[in-house]
């Protein structure tokens, strides 16, 4: 698998990487495969994204970690950086997946913002809501790792 860089501006739907950040720090992991994206955390990449494909950008499994090998890319110095030096923008779908059975809702508000109705375990219905849908799902996500701590 490959990465290339996103150069799209602004990625409507992308995760933000605050919330991302959020989520990694939660102890989430992240088994890097075709599609998924990423952001690397260094001050000259920063608002670039880069998604794994089987064309540029591969991970590289070693019992030392995972790492994310740049195959022909010219525009950046980088030949691969570690998964830890690398932030998971995982998808609305990867984030819903991650809910599971407590999801309920997608919707939509009369202000346009979207909102994430899921049902955690001894709660009622909770709604969570942002300006992308993205944003709203990994508030619930953080959210239900937080119910399941307690």
């Amino acid at each position: 698998m490959h990465a290339e860089a996103m150069t799209t501006s602004p990625l409507t739907g992308l995760l933000s990487l605050d919330r991302a950040e959020l989520l990694q720090a939660t102890g989430l992991r992240w088994a890097p495969t075709s599609g998924d994206r990423f952001a690397i955390r260094q001050p000259a990449l920063a608002g670039e994204v880069f998604t794994i494909s089987e064309m540029t950008i591969e991970a590289h499994d070693y019992p030392t970690g995972t790492v994310l090998g740049f195959n022909g890319t010219t525009e950046w110095a980088l030949d691969s950086v570690t998964q830890d030096d690398a932030v998971w923008l995982p998808r609305e779908d990867q984030l819903r997946e991650l809910l599971g059975g407590t999801f309920r809702s997608l919707a939509r508000s009369l202000d346009g913002r979207y909102l994430v109705v899921v049902e955690l375990p001894g709660q009622p219905e909770r709604a969570f809501a942002a300006d992308q849908a993205a944003d709203a799902y990994a508030d619930a996500v953080l959210a239900l790792v937080s119910a399941a701590r307690v």
